[in-house]
């Protein structure tokens, strides 16, 4: 049976363009964005560079290895990183008129050109033009972890065939879960279990009602979203606030450092001085993409989010696959959740997630539903937002609604498809009825 499903999926994978219409038609929008940011560049990176060196700092004196800083010559970045990325625009106008695809790697080193040039401009026009480069890297990944939890319960939805747009009540009530139980019991491993158990029950209802009752799996998510955040908020204000010392002071999970490795220069803070939320995202990677790709639960979940009816015919319980994908999503994004209360900050507060769900999402589809390309599209969400702090406190010319705006704008540009098509599962959001 898995070897017909692995056969019908290779079929289709040979014929992507079935269904999707002209396919072959060459598309102009990426040498377009590509020549209009590399002319911006050119007039504000280059031509409007700050006068003045960058230092950007690898480690402290008092670290057990201290690395020399980096510093940098505006001027001179700002011109080679303009000058580069109007070669790669030229290149990719030159491949789209000859009929070619423009490769990925274009558009890698155009966007890492884009950010070193922006970096470098942003932090020289600061009062104090130097900054911790690896502090800024560091809080990336920080806030990068609900995120990832976020987007990998997509993954497990999407690729079942069920759109999960719950992925913010599951932060929500998972955090909100983690900070009672935790406070209760003194125990922030309580709250973590608490956490994925809240995460479970959110995912039962959209569930039950996407799949058992074939009700709409986008409405189900929002009214879910909007249950979840009214019921935390009247919870909040008429328990948690009135007793706080009771109901909403957990202890903050411990932070776990492994010898030798967390001191390794830059990389080992980041990696290697975690709580068990953050290492437990590493391993959640791993074995989801793992499992997806390389385990007969994997090959059939992917059949019954492409083609239901193939796997069904093969001897596939579609409904109770996707079942239970959807709750174990639910453990999750209950345990990403628990970031906020146990690791983030000490205690609950309303609508505290701020629609970090929905940015998930997104990291999900720029990532086009594959783990690891989530997992990385959640690190660029989590540094634009670090880096949008960082630089408030600099004093950058940059005004900081700009700023605050900066991981929302990223968000708007990797749904909008500016890296190329994302397609989604055949069957995600569509009901499946046994004929």
């Amino acid at each position: 049976m898995s070897t017909a499903i692995a056969r019908h999926e290779s079929d289709q994978s040979k014929n992507p363009a079935r269904g999707t219409g002209d396919a072959g038609v060459r598309s102009w929008k990426n040498p377009i964005i590509l020549s209009v940011v590399a002319l911006f560049a050119l007039l504000v990176f280059a031509l409007g560079a700050p006068g003045n060196d960058v230092t950007f700092r690898l480690s402290e004196d008092n670290d057990p290895i201290v690395l020399p800083s980096i510093v940098v010559s505006a001027p001179v970045i700002g011109w080679i990183a303009a000058l580069a990325m109007l070669a790669l625009a030229v290149l990719a106008i030159l491949r789209t008129r000859s009929g070619q695809k423009v490769p990925t790697w274009v558009l890698a080193v155009f966007a890492v050109l884009f950010l070193v040039a922006f970096l470098t401009w942003v932090v020289g026009s600061a009062r104090t033009p130097n900054v911790a480069l690896y502090g800024l890297l560091a809080g990336s990944v920080t806030l990068a972890v609900p995120l990832i939890f976020g987007s990998l319960s997509g993954v497990l939805c999407e690729r079942s065939g069920v759109v999960n747009i719950a992925i913010e009540g599951q932060l929500l009530f998972g955090a909100f879960a983690a900070a009672v139980a935790a406070s209760l019991s003194g125990s922030a491993f309580v709250g973590l279990l608490a956490a994925a158990v809240a995460g479970v029950l959110v995912s039962l209802v959209l569930a039950v009602f996407s799949i058992r009752y074939v009700v709409n799996q986008v409405i189900v998510g929002v009214v879910l979203n909007v249950l979840v955040s009214g019921l935390t908020g009247f919870l909040f204000s008429a328990v948690l606030s009135e007793d706080s010392e009771r109901w909403n002071s957990p202890p903050r999970l411990p932070v776990i450092e492994i010898p030798l490795l967390a001191d390794i220069p830059v990389i080992g803070p980041i990696l290697f001085q975690q709580t068990i939320v953050g290492y437990l995202m590493y391993v959640a990677v791993a074995v989801v993409y793992v499992a997806l790709y390389h385990s007969r639960w994997g090959l059939r979940t992917r059949a019954v989010g492409e083609h239901p009816k193939a796997a069904d015919t093969l001897g596939v319980n579609v409904n109770r696959m996707r079942f239970m994908n959807v709750l174990l999503a639910g453990v999750v994004a209950g345990i990403g959740g628990s970031f906020f209360t146990l690791v983030a900050v000490s205690g609950f507060g309303r609508d505290m997630t701020a629609g970090q769900g929905y940015i998930a999402l997104a990291a999900l589809i720029f990532g086009r539903w594959n783990p690891i390309g989530a997992f990385f599209a959640a690190l660029l969400f989590g540094f634009a937002t670090n880096l949008s702090n960082v630089l408030s406190l600099l004093g950058t010319p940059v005004p900081d609604q700009f700023l605050r705006m900066l991981p929302y704008v990223v968000t708007v540009f990797a749904v909008a498809g500016l890296v190329g098509r994302s397609r989604a599962p055949g069957a995600s959001g569509i009901p499946y009825i046994k004929g």
